[in-house]
């Protein structure tokens, strides 16, 4: 049972993890994979105060630096679904699964908007983790949609189990049809279905009959994430201490909105750090 789970790995987290470190917490950082910051994209940097004409990939390279010297390391695990027990959290990592006491929400904006039907069909074949759900379509067919690189492996996975699985690569790919696979070019537009489950995904090139499709998203949608959280103009409503309006459940950096700048971003990751450990100390009392 961890103190604290931190979800995300860009500036955020690793503020909140630093300052979690200081106040000697056991904590642990799922921060899932690297596309899921723009950060190291950026060519220069001028408005972070004390480190001037810097580039988002050294900026970050800095920033774990001062994590290792502190001795925090960040798991490559992406959360896809935190549950409350009540007097603690257990979040779903693919196949492992984790306890928390509480949860730091780090994981930065979501790019892109849900495409029509997804959320109405989440867990009736709507899914955003393939190889957590993958079992229960065995032998039938399946559309994976992916924003970055993770969907090929959940493809090949898929491709083991089921009769048929449609991939829809959403970035540059080199990925070839094999063992069940079809690539397709086609865009998502909308996910179909009878009502009470998925039957077709509608896209650019066509529709297609299948019993399930998989999104695999730089970002999760906090709505599939987390269960009852209040959003505001479609960001993480947070209080000044970065409370949400789930007890224990904190929230920090770009997916509470703007602006979108790394200095907000570190800043609020040291007070959730902060109130996180308040609360935990109040727990004991």
């Amino acid at each position: 049972m961890y103190d604290v789970a931190v979800i995300g790995g860009g500036p955020a987290a690793m503020s909140a993890a630093l300052n979690l470190k200081i106040r000697s917490k056991n904590f642990i950082i799922l921060a899932g994979t690297d596309e899921a910051t723009d950060l190291s994209k950026a060519p220069n940097i001028v408005n972070y105060l004390g480190i001037n004409n810097i580039s988002g990939k050294d900026l970050i390279q800095t920033f774990e630096k001062h994590l290792e010297e502190m001795g925090i390391q960040k798991k490559k695990e992406k959360a896809y679904n935190v549950l409350n027990m009540g007097e603690y959290f257990t979040i779903n990592a693919g196949s492992n699964f984790y306890d928390a006491k509480t949860i730091v929400l780090a994981t930065g904006k979501a790019k892109t908007t849900l495409i029509e039907g997804e959320e109405y069909y989440i867990g009736r074949g709507v899914g955003y983790c393939a190889t957590c759900d993958g079992p229960l379509y065995r032998n039938k067919t399946v559309a994976i949609v992916s924003e970055n690189r993770e969907g090929e492996e959940e493809a090949r996975f898929m491709g083991e189990i089921c009769s048929k699985v449609y991939y829809l690569p959403l970035y540059k790919t080199i990925m070839l049809e094999s063992n069940n696979i079809i690539v397709l070019k086609g865009k998502p537009l909308s996910v179909v279905g009878d009502g009470n489950k998925v039957t077709s995904l509608v896209t650019t090139e066509g529709d297609i009959d299948v019993d399930a499709v998989f999104f695999i998203r730089d970002v999760l949608p906090v709505s599939q994430l987390i269960d009852g959280i209040e959003l505001e103009d479609g960001s993480i409503k947070v209080d000044k201490y970065m409370a949400t309006n789930i007890p224990g459940v904190f929230a920090c950096g770009d997916c509470t909105g703007k602006p979108f700048q790394i200095a907000k971003a570190v800043g609020e990751g040291n007070i959730a750090a902060l109130s996180v450990a308040k609360y935990l100390d109040k727990i004991l009392e």
